[in-house]
């Protein structure tokens, strides 16, 4: 089972940018994967996923600001954000939609001015 590590997070002033990265611990060849985030006192909540082959989705609250992307080769898969706002304030998780492995720690983005 592929396991997650989240990476990238900080505080950032809302119109800012960040690039956050999953490191996959095996193979994501042929997976889909997801970022995820938590604020707080709130449900967790897919905001971006992208499949093997390229096919990407978005949450409509990051369409145009956020860009997924992913590297097979070196088992990451990274997301771009920008022009942040308060509101994307939450940790940022990535699994794969549907066939969760087991969350790991996240990675904390704080949009403050």
């Amino acid at each position: 089972q592929v396991q997650f590590v989240e990476s990238g997070g900080g505080l950032v002033q809302p119109g800012g940018s960040l690039r956050l990265s999953c490191a996959a611990s095996g193979s994501i060849n042929n997976i889909v994967v997801g970022w995820y985030r938590q604020a707080p006192g709130k449900q967790r909540e897919l905001v971006a996923q992208i499949s093997w082959n390229g096919v990407i989705w978005y949450d409509s609250s990051v369409r145009g600001r956020f860009a997924i992307s992913r590297d097979n080769a070196k088992k990451v898969v990274n997301l771009q954000m920008n022009s942040l706002e308060p509101e994307d304030t939450a940790v940022y998780y990535c699994n794969r939609p549907g066939k969760y492995s087991s969350w790991g720690q996240g990675t904390q983005v704080t949009v403050s001015s």
